[in-house]
This record gives C-alpha cells, sequence and structure tokens, in this order.
C-alpha cells in the first residue's frame, strides 16, 4: 500500500479539476433521517452513496457495548471497499452535507486507518461544491466491484473504555471532548440518557476547526491551536472523543491536516462511557 501522502482536506475548486479522472471514486456520506431520499433527488455526478449506519457502524441492541456507533468488523468495511470499487489506484473523495463534513470524517478515519492513503474530506461539503458548480444531479450510480481490500487491523490508534478511565485520572494524559460547550456541561442532552462529561476531559468543541463559512481553518491556524491545547503531551496520551465516536473524527481529520501526529480515537464516547460508569447509572433508577 505505497501511496504518496496528500492532504486530508481537497478544495472544491479543485475537486472539480479532478472530476474528470478516471481512478477518482467520489463517495457521499451524508447522514440522518432523510440522507439516502436527499441523495437519490440530488447528489454530485458520479458519486456513490454509503450509508452511515448501516456501512461504517455494526450498531448493537446493547448500547453499552461500543456506543452508538461502534465501528463495523474488518471484513465487514473490507466488503464495502470492495462494493464500492475501492482499489490502491483509487483517488478517494468523501463528502456530506454537513459543512462539517462529520459522517465523511468518519469514513476518512477509517479508510486511513485500514492503511489507505490517496483519500481526502471536500472542504465544506455539498454545499460548497454547489457553490463552485460542480455538476449535480439524480443519477443512480452503481459502482462496479473491485478485489477484496484486504484489512490486517485498524492501524490508528484507538483507546477502550478502561484505557479512557485510566487517562482520567492521570494529569500526563488529555482527555478532549469536542461535543457542543452546553452538551460537555450537561445544560442539555438531546441524544444519551445522561448529561455530562467524563471526568477530566477537556472541551474543545470541533466546531472550533471551522471558519464562519463552515470551511476548515488553514493547515497553519490548526497547528497553532492544538499544539497550544496539547501542551507537549504525546499524540499516544491524547484521546479525542464526542458523542458515538463520528464527530471525534472531525477533529482527528483537522489534527491530520495540521500535520500533527492523529491522537487515540475513543470510538464509544460519551453514549458508552455514560452508561457503564457505575456512579452515573444510578442517575438512571
Amino acid at each position: 500500500m505505497n501511496q504518496p501522502t496528500i492532504s486530508p482536506i481537497i478544495q472544491a475548486a479543485e475537486l472539480l479539476r479532478l472530476h474528470q479522472s478516471g481512478n477518482l471514486i467520489l463517495v457521499d456520506v451524508s447522514n440522518g433521517k432523510d440522507a439516502k431520499a436527499n441523495y437519490e433527488k440530488r447528489h454530485l455526478d458520479g458519486a456513490f452513496y454509503v450509508d452511515m449506519n448501516a456501512q461504517l457502524a455494526d450498531i448493537k441492541d446493547d448500547l453499552s457495548n461500543g456506543g452508538r456507533h461502534p465501528l463495523p468488523s474488518l471484513k465487514q468495511f473490507s466488503e464495502t471497499l470492495s462494493n464500492l470499487g475501492v482499489s490502491i489506484k483509487s483517488h478517494v473523495v468523501i463528502y456530506d452535507d454537513k459543512n462539517g463534513s462529520n459522517a465523511a470524517a468518519r469514513f476518512w478515519w477509517m479508510l486511513k486507518s485500514a492503511g489507505y492513503q490517496k483519500v481526502q474530506v471536500l472542504n465544506g461539503g455539498f454545499q460548497e461544491a454547489e457553490r463552485v458548480d460542480f455538476p449535480i444531479n439524480s443519477n443512480i450510480e452503481i459502482p462496479i466491484s473491485a478485489e477484496s481490500y484486504k484489512i490486517e487491523d485498524w492501524q490508528l490508534p484507538l483507546a477502550t473504555i478502561s484505557e479512557v478511565e485510566k487517562a482520567s485520572k492521570d494529569e500526563n494524559h488529555l482527555i478532549i471532548d469536542v461535543r457542543d460547550e452546553e452538551r460537555y456541561t450537561g445544560k442539555i442532552e438531546p441524544i444519551d440518557l445522561i448529561a455530562g462529561h467524563i471526568p477530566g476531559a477537556i472541551n474543545v468543541p470541533f466546531t472550533r476547526n471551522l471558519d464562519e463559512n463552515g470551511l476548515f481553518l488553514n493547515s497553519q491556524e490548526l497547528k497553532m491551536t492544538y499544539e497550544k491545547i496539547f501542551g507537549g503531551i504525546k499524540s499516544d496520551q491524547i484521546i479525542i472523543h464526542c458523542g458515538s465516536g463520528v464527530t471525534a473524527c472531525h477533529t482527528l481529520l483537522a489534527i491530520a491536516y495540521a500535520e500533527l501526529d492523529i491522537p487515540k480515537l475513543y470510538v464509544g464516547s460519551w453514549s458508552e462511557w455514560s452508561r457503564n460508569n457505575k456512579e452515573l447509572k444510578t442517575n438512571l433508577d
């Protein structure tokens, strides 16, 4: 898998120039209640649709086991890539209908963690592509399957709930919660059973990665921001989490864009932690 390293972020104007490339695989990972229906009405020309919940997660009945969006098995993800026609020669560009590219960032993290290098997220998503007059239509694209894409392990660092618990009590580790401040402080909790945050975690909302137009800040600004936040703590002692392991990937993408080492992802995030912490669970009674 020796592929040239490219920026994890691609600008809409660059994508427009790549549109005629025979090796480009464009993927719409828009997530939400009407995401697929919206894709069928309007999507970027040539884009395939990937379902966040069905293909990029293996959701369990018991959310205390991995949270709301646990990773799929390596075999499941390999099949998804093969069905999309992803091969070693492919240039994969991912977008969604959220300017911040949350679900797209999750797919990016998974591809990078599978050892794939030539993958990028579209800065600004669908809206930004539309702004530069990227062709849009309703044609349902059918990918041509490729040979099985072998994945031996997740290559980017992951943290388990037990690691997070230990790190929460160790001042030499850093846990970053990227949810909105009101969810971090426990003022609101629209999704999970309990409001609050992991003890010891600091709050750096993912929205800080973006400018007023919903585009990623430039790499130097992001680098300065995260170097200050990390305060000299090494990446293998830093854990990033959110509510269910999706939005956290947005911040991991920003860190990679800043050309910094990628910290650990806690996939289970608050959705798993809040269902396992004994002290919190007493509040459910």
